[in-house]
């Protein structure tokens, strides 16, 4: 049976990776401006932009974070509402954490695919538990 504290996992999951795609995505701002004269020194120096700045470590910790939640929640959790779950609230949060920095998430075509995908998510995790129900 799909527990409450698994969906909680899951949303935690979504709301770590997709929170923190818009601040990655502003943390790696400037690393096209690291040039060295190889690619070996270029890889170097990237990583050592990416690792320095402050902006691109903090929500690349967040986000593996995220990972670590996900891993120990597939344990107990059926793949077949953990990844949609995961993944569709991922695009979720990560749309709404761009909106919320000033990011253009493309207006009402945006809003109505936000509105599909809860439908979609609920109707996945109210799925899961009459599937639970049928069992017990």
């Amino acid at each position: 049976m799909v527990s409450f504290s698994e969906v909680l996992c899951l949303v935690l999951v979504a709301l770590l990776w997709g929170g923190t795609n818009p601040f990655l995505k502003r943390g790696t701002e400037g690393i096209e401006e690291v040039k060295k004269g190889n690619a070996v020194l270029q890889f170097l120096g990237e990583l050592k932009f990416l690792f320095l700045n402050i902006k691109c470590l903090v929500p690349f910790v967040l986000n593996q974070s995220g990972s670590l939640v996900y891993y120990l929640t597939l344990a107990t959790t059926d793949l077949s509402l953990a990844v949609p779950v995961a993944n569709s609230l991922t695009f979720l949060f990560t749309l709404l954490t761009g909106k919320l920095l000033g990011e253009d998430i493309g207006g009402k075509r945006a809003v109505a695919g936000m509105c599909l995908t809860m439908l979609g998510v609920t109707l996945c995790v109210a799925s899961s538990i009459a599937e639970d129900d049928d069992t017990a």
